[in-house]
C-alpha cells in the first residue's frame, strides 16, 4: 500500500528541465509591466551607472491568471524571505526615473 502511495505522489511530480544557460540567469533591477485585455508583459533589464540606454534582457507574457498567480506566489515568497531573514525595507525615496541611480545634477 505505502509503495502504490509513493508511485502515485512520483506520477504527480511536475519534471522540469533547464539548460545550463537559463540556469546561469540574467541580472535585471529594472522592470516594466505593461498590459492589454488578453495579456501581462513583463520586460526585465539592467540599468547600470555610465551605461548607455538599459536594453531589454527578458521578456515573459503571459495570461492574466497566470499574473495574478505569480503575484500571489511573490507575496508568499517575500512573506517566508521575511520570517526566515529580515524584513525588507523600501526607500522612501522619491519616485524613480528609469535611471535607478539618479541622473547626474550638472555639479563639478
Amino acid at each position: 500500500m505505502e509503495e502504490n502511495k509513493n508511485n502515485q505522489q512520483q506520477q504527480n511530480q511536475f519534471q522540469m528541465g533547464i539548460s545550463p544557460e537559463v540556469a546561469e540567469g540574467t541580472y535585471s533591477n529594472l522592470a516594466l509591466i505593461t498590459h492589454s485585455s488578453s495579456d501581462f508583459i513583463l520586460d526585465f533589464a539592467c540599468a547600470l551607472p555610465g551605461m548607455p540606454a538599459p536594453q531589454i534582457k527578458s521578456r515573459v507574457i503571459m495570461a492574466p491568471e497566470h499574473a495574478k498567480r505569480l503575484l500571489q506566489a511573490l507575496q508568499s515568497n517575500i512573506y517566508n524571505y521575511e520570517q526566515s531573514f529580515c524584513k525588507i525595507k523600501l526607500s522612501d525615496e522619491q519616485e524613480r526615473t528609469i535611471a535607478p541611480f539618479g541622473t547626474p545634477k550638472g555639479e563639478a
